[in-house]
């Protein structure tokens, strides 16, 4: 029988840990104390804690030997992969080389080191060190870095800052086609599903207008072609809504929007365009706002006639700033990447 004394202090922090400490295994030790601590027996210290009497004799000799705080450390075996001694050899060629299959990078490691293993430890050895299976993404090939960094840095950069402050109102600008056709997503099943594709080439046009700060999104639809008289409406709407604030727009280089008729309007309408870079989805912000309603309610979802197609699409991009702004704050954040900024693949 070990024979430990407790001052008041001592039960005092004992019972606080054993409730409060971050780690279980702490607390399971600083609850074992504090029931030796009310002086019951170590079968029943045993039986409530449920651990063995010489786990208990352990930590009663932890304690003895450096208190609360011995008893704090946490002594976990574990294991050591033999491919950690050739982390950062594996690191540098994945960087370059980067698999394709797991089964691709059960090879190279092979190869690399003269390690063989399972399917199993080398994915788990790849999430270890940093890698995990990401879809490949695609840059244009005529985009210029370097314009879009001065964009982002002379342009962008200062009308945000004043939209922030609650001194401007800044859009970003874009057309999205919705096609009245299946948009294939993924879904957990059993065997594999498949979609009715309605028949013709219907198409449900939106020309939006994403504030960049509340993420309202303003629009003008139709179902026949988006052109420089949709851009000239949708100025007036957003003029008529903030008739006696500045507004910018950042749109891109399509034709309809960076025309005369809509210099003249915006012109007469005291509204800021700025036209992004060519090749620059990555500044414009609505673009990932497209991508959202296509998940939320075209993927995997068959509409049976174009109407439902059509009210489906206006019911979600109607709630970007009620139902589903938690979910779209964390979307459309202002940071935006430039093409520097991304890891070219060359193959």
């Amino acid at each position: 029988m070990i024979n430990i004394s407790f001052s008041e202090a001592e039960k005092e922090n004992l019972n606080r840990e054993r409730f409060y400490h971050s780690h279980p295994r702490v607390r399971q030790k600083m609850e074992t104390l504090w029931l030796k601590s009310q002086e019951l027996p170590h079968k029943e210290i045993c039986r409530l804690a449920s651990i063995s009497n010489p786990t208990l004799s352990n930590y009663l000799k932890d304690y003895q030997k450096g208190g609360l705080e011995k008893l704090k450390e946490i002594n976990f075996y574990q294991p050591k992969s033999e491919l950690m001694d050739h982390k950062e050899k594996i690191k540098s060629y994945f960087q370059e080389h980067p698999p394709a299959t797991i089964k691709q990078a059960m090879a190279e490691i092979e190869e690399l080191t003269g390690l063989k293993r399972s399917e199993t430890q080398v994915r788990k050895f790849l999430k270890a060190i940093g890698m995990k299976c990401r879809k490949v993404g695609m840059l244009p090939a005529k985009a210029d870095p370097e314009k879009q960094e001065q964009f982002k840095q002379e342009k962008l950069d200062p009308v945000l800052e004043e939209a922030k402050a609650g001194q401007r109102k800044l859009y970003f600008v874009d057309a999205a086609h919705f096609l009245f056709a299946p948009f294939l997503g993924f879904l957990w099943s059993f065997t594999r599903l498949f979609i009715q594709a309605p028949a013709g080439r219907q198409r449900f046009n939106v020309l939006g207008a994403l504030d960049a700060i509340t993420h309202e999104l303003i629009t003008v639809t139709n179902d026949s072609y988006i052109n420089a008289l949709s851009v000239c409406e949708l100025l007036c709407k957003l003029r008529l809504l903030y008739p006696d604030i500045p507004i910018t727009l950042i749109l891109d280089n399509a034709r309809y929007q960076n025309c005369k008729l809509v210099w003249q309007v915006a012109a007469l309408l005291d509204i800021e365009l700025l036209y992004l870079p060519p090749y620059s989805p990555n500044l414009n912000l609505i673009e990932r706002l497209w991508k959202f309603v296509k998940k939320k309610c075209l993927y995997s979802t068959y509409y049976e006639n174009f109407d439902l197609f059509k009210n489906a699409i206006s019911d979600c991009i109607s709630h970007t700033h009620d139902t589903y702004k938690d979910e779209l704050d964390t979307l459309l954040t202002l940071n935006f990447q430039t093409f520097n900024e991304l890891k070219k693949l060359n193959l």
